[in-house]
């Protein structure tokens, strides 16, 4: 399969910028769909490098076609759908990450839910993203709906060996994701030691997700080889949504920096 437009957009961003933050909306944990198509457009101006949609097995129908439809019509990066199962899916989005979960322990995860949505995804004309997503202790709601056979977090080995089954699979993307507020379960987000033993062990654009709520936890998930984190309950139920994106925008920026000159 050809690269698209957007995985060709990550790649050249990631080439001259060094990192990239996607920020991530689920349109069901906000209060409205307005406040959600807000905030959607805040990050994208504020300074996020694409804005995720999805997230939960919830948004899906009309929700999600005009959260998406209106988020699109005022930003100028890319719109990607983080689908939760095969009707998260809308026609208003640029991209959507093609997942494979390679911890499932169902392979309803693995290769079905993909079998049953590709044709609508190939009719629709959405650009597929190959993910391969690994959920990493304590995996909260994604972990419970995708049966995932989660990977200790004291496991970085095990970790980096699926981002390298899923590369040897022909995924272009990895993703180790906690799954939402891990610390709520006594946890943080993908461990440092983790980070850097997938990324050593892979060479495709690496997303880190899951529990990172402020500038410290940024840096020390680039430091450590993220070239991606993506965040989205950070975000929620904030006062000055545009201030904390500028915040974490600079961050990015930064770190990048550094990166390229080590180049």
């Amino acid at each position: 399969m050809k690269i698209g437009k957007t995985e060709r957009y990550i790649h050249e961003i990631l080439d001259e910028k060094g990192a990239m933050l996607f920020c991530l909306i689920d349109p069901v944990d906000y209060k409205d769909k307005r406040e959600a198509i807000r905030t959607g457009v805040t990050l994208a101006k504020g300074g996020a490098d694409a804005v995720i949609i999805g997230g939960s097995t919830g948004v899906q129908g009309d929700i999600l076609d005009d959260v998406s439809m209106n988020i699109k019509e005022e930003i100028d990066v890319p719109l990607i759908l983080f689908p939760g199962n095969i009707a998260t899916i809308t026609r208003y989005a640029d991209a959507i990450y093609f997942m494979s979960l390679l911890n499932a322990r169902n392979p309803y995860w693995i290769t079905q839910a993909q079998a049953l949505s590709a044709p609508l995804i190939k009719s629709m004309e959405l650009e597929p993203l190959p993910v391969g997503y690994i959920v990493i202790q304590p995996g909260g709601t994604v972990g419970w709906v995708g049966d995932a056979n989660m990977v200790p977090r004291e496991k970085p080995k095990i970790a980096a060996s699926l981002a390298v089954a899923g590369e040897y699979l022909g995924h272009r993307i990895i993703i180790t994701d906690t799954g939402s507020n891990p610390k709520l379960m006594g946890n943080g987000p993908v461990p440092k030691e983790m980070i850097r033993a997938v990324k050593s062990s892979i060479s495709s654009p690496y997303i880190v997700a899951g529990g990172i709520s402020n500038t410290r936890e940024l840096r020390d998930a680039y430091s450590s080889g993220a070239d991606i984190v993506q965040i989205g309950t950070a975000f929620e139920g904030v006062d000055d949504t545009y201030r904390k994106i500028r915040s974490f925008s600079k961050v990015v920026r930064e770190e990048g920096r550094k990166r390229a000159k080590r180049r």
